[in-house]
């Protein structure tokens, strides 16, 4: 057992999909090895009919109150926080999971991303559904003709395309593999990473050592990941039983640390749809740089 070094560190929760390595890693002690005290803030993060604005949601107002030190998003959002927030911080590293999020309709007349010209989407504004759907329809539909609609977290979409109150909408998962079990066909999906958002305050050491410790639970995840499909599927409510849960829509890999050209080429991309007025930089924004010692060391 590692001695324990600094103040516990709490993090600001995402989706199950997405905080699975370190939900593991607090339940199998594994950051306790490696001599860091880590606890999840408490209550739902992701309720329906939440904020539009992104630093009004809860993951990021506990940040940004200081109470959460660390809260992982997509690579593109963890940008866009940094910029709109006030307490500063930095993205540490790309997270583990590899995750979908896949364009669905129940509409029959909708079966590629040819047919989305002019078609509203239903996304989260400035969350991984938004930049993800961008990212899926910008080689095929003319930029102008993309059309967004604000529809809330995945359980709210899922049910707005349901009723066909929305001709598609982005999902990733439990609710994707839900989506499927209920009907709904698939028009194409973008594979992403995301940023995981460090305080300010927080030392390189303690960095690689939260790292350290969630790669280690990668390693137990993937060793069975069928034992840990009902921590994913638990938002459904029961919904979605967890032997129905897609595998083919997620998987997790080690952390990996955000290099400066995949980090150029994302925030060119943002620019290009006005989602950054390109006011930063890379080493303004990493806490763990390329050739560079990291801002707290």
């Amino acid at each position: 057992m590692a001695t324990q070094h600094g103040d516990p560190l709490t993090i600001s929760r995402n989706h199950p999909v997405f905080d699975l390595p370190e939900i593991v890693a607090v339940e199998r002690g594994l950051f306790a090895r490696v001599g860091l005290d880590v606890r999840f803030a408490d209550g739902d993060t992701h309720r329906h009919g939440e904020s539009r604005d992104p630093i009004a949601r809860r993951k990021e107002a506990l940040f940004e109150a200081e109470r959460a030190d660390l809260y992982n998003l997509c690579e593109w959002g963890g940008i866009d926080r940094l910029e709109r927030n006030t307490r500063g911080g930095y993205i540490g590293y790309l997270r583990p999971a590899v995750v979908a999020q896949a364009l669905v309709s129940f509409d029959p007349a909708l079966n590629e991303p040819h047919d989305m010209n002019n078609v509203p989407v239903g996304i989260n504004e400035f969350t991984g559904s938004h930049y993800t759907a961008l990212h899926l329809l910008e080689g095929t539909v003319p930029r102008e003709q993309i059309k967004l609609e604000h529809a809330g977290p995945p359980a709210a979409r899922l049910e707005a395309a349901a009723r066909r109150e929305l001709p598609a909408v982005m999902l990733m998962e439990p609710f994707l593999s839900l989506a499927l079990e209920r009907g709904a066909h698939l028009l194409g999906c973008y594979f992403y990473r995301g940023a995981q958002v460090v305080a300010p305050s927080l030392p390189a050491e303690r960095i690689r050592a939260f790292m350290s410790a969630v790669n280690a639970a990668v390693d137990l995840i993937n060793a069975d990941r069928a034992s840990f499909a009902d921590r994913i599927v638990e938002e459904t409510g029961g919904e979605l039983a967890p032997e129905r849960l897609r595998r083919e829509y997620h998987r997790f890999t080690h952390a990996e640390p955000f290099t400066e050209k995949r980090f150029t080429e994302s925030y060119a991309w943002m620019r290009s749809w006005q989602l950054t007025d390109g006011r930063s930089g890379y080493d303004a924004l990493l806490a763990l740089r390329e050739g560079a010692n990291a801002h707290a060391d």
